[in-house]
C-alpha cells in the first residue's frame, strides 16, 4: 500500500495512507544500509503488520521531485520563508543564506514577514526595497488577526509548501490560522536575547484543503548552504541576472573588478545596497574556505 510520511519522531514514521488510515511505522534496515533516511513527504510503499494497532514498515521510498536537509522534508513545490518585522527583528543575513539555499536547490521562495500590525510603514517599505528585486513573491501580514492571510492562501493553493525560518516569528500561529485542526503549540519571545522559543520540534505535513499542503518544520537560528565555488555564488541572486554579460571582464564575480555592471547597478539604485552587501560577506567566507582548502 502507498502513503505519505507526515509526521517522524524518534524513528517512528506516520504514514497517511490510500485507505485514509493513519499507520505508525519504521523504516527497514535496508535503508540505513543504503544511506537513505526517510523524510517527511515522501511517498513510500508500506507492510501493514497490524490493521487494529495501525502498525507497519516502509519497505520503499518513491524517487523525490526534491529534497532539502534543513529543514528535513521531501517532495515540496515551494517553500515559506516566515520572518518577523519586529520582535525578534528580521535577520535579513539568515533570510539571504536561507534565498541562496533554495536557489540551489532551484525551489521558488514566497517571503513573508509576519507582525505587520506592530510595525511601521516605514519598515515595510524598506524591506520591499531590499528584496522587490530578488525574484521571490513578498507577503506582509499579521498571523495575530488574520490580515493578509487570504493573499497567502491563494499562493499556497494546489501546492506542498515548507514553512522555515527562525523560532518566535509567528510560523506555529501562522499555522493554526492555515489549518484550525493542527492545534500546534506556540511560543513567546526571551526578553533577554530577543529570540523566539523553540516549540515546534519534528516537521510535520498538514492538508490546508484539498491538493493543497504545508509542512510546519522546527526554526532555525543558523543556516549553511550547500558547498559552492566562490564564482558560482553569483548565480544564486537572481537581481545579478540582468547584468550578466554586461561587464567588462568575463566570468565577473562583481567584487574589486573594474567595469562590473552590478556595482554600477547597485550605485544606481537598481541592486539593494543591502543584498549586495550580504553578496559580497557571503563571497569572503567562501574565499576563505577556500584557503583553507588549499593551504
Amino acid at each position: 500500500m502507498q502513503g505519505r510520511i507526515v509526521k517522524g519522531i524518534a524513528g517512528f514514521y506516520y504514514v497517511r495512507a490510500e485507505d485514509g488510515q493513519t499507520y505508525e511505522c519504521k523504516a527497514k534496515g535496508v535503508f540505513r544500509s543504503r544511506r537513505i533516511r526517510p523524510l517527511v513527504g515522501d511517498r513510500v510503499e508500506i507492510d501493514v503488520l497490524d490493521g487494529g494497532k495501525m502498525e507497519g514498515n516502509i519497505s520503499d521510498i518513491l524517487p523525490r521531485t526534491s529534497e532539502l536537509i534543513r529543514p528535513a522534508v521531501a517532495n515540496v513545490d515551494q517553500a515559506l520563508v516566515v520572518f518577523a518585522m519586529t520582535r525578534p527583528s528580521p535577520n535579513l543575513p539568515l533570510l539571504d543564506r536561507f534565498l541562496v539555499t533554495m536557489e540551489q536547490k532551484e525551489i521558488p521562495v514566497i517571503i513573508c514577514f509576519n507582525k505587520k500590525d506592530a510595525a511601521p510603514e516605514e519598515e515595510r517599505l524598506r524591506l520591499e526595497r531590499i528584496y522587490g528585486g530578488c525574484g521571490s513573491r513578498i507577503v506582509f501580514l499579521s498571523a495575530k488577526d488574520g490580515d493578509g492571510t487570504e493573499e497567502l492562501k491563494k499562493l499556497l493553493r494546489g501546492r506542498t509548501s515548507t514553512v522555515a525560518g527562525p523560532s518566535g516569528v509567528g510560523k506555529s500561529t501562522l499555522i493554526n490560522l492555515l489549518v484550525p485542526d493542527a492545534g500546534m503549540e506556540t511560543g513567546g519571545i526571551s526578553r533577554k536575547a530577543d529570540r523566539g522559543k523553540h516549540t515546534t520540534r519534528h516537521s510535520e505535513l498538514f492538508c490546508i484543503e484539498e491538493d493543497s499542503y504545508i509542512f510546519d518544520t522546527p526554526g532555525f537560528t543558523a543556516l549553511e548552504p550547500e558547498p559552492m565555488e566562490k564564482e558560482e555564488l553569483r548565480f544564486f541572486y537572481p537581481e545579478f541576472a540582468p547584468c550578466e554579460g554586461k561587464c567588462r571582464y568575463q566570468g565577473c564575480v562583481h567584487d574589486r573588478e573594474p567595469g562590473c555592471a552590478v556595482k554600477a547597478a547597485v550605485e544606481a539604485g537598481t541592486i539593494s545596497r543591502e543584498r549586495y552587501d550580504s553578496y559580497q560577506n557571503f563571497l569572503e567566507e567562501l574565499r576563505e574556505r577556500e584557503k583553507r582548502r588549499y593551504s
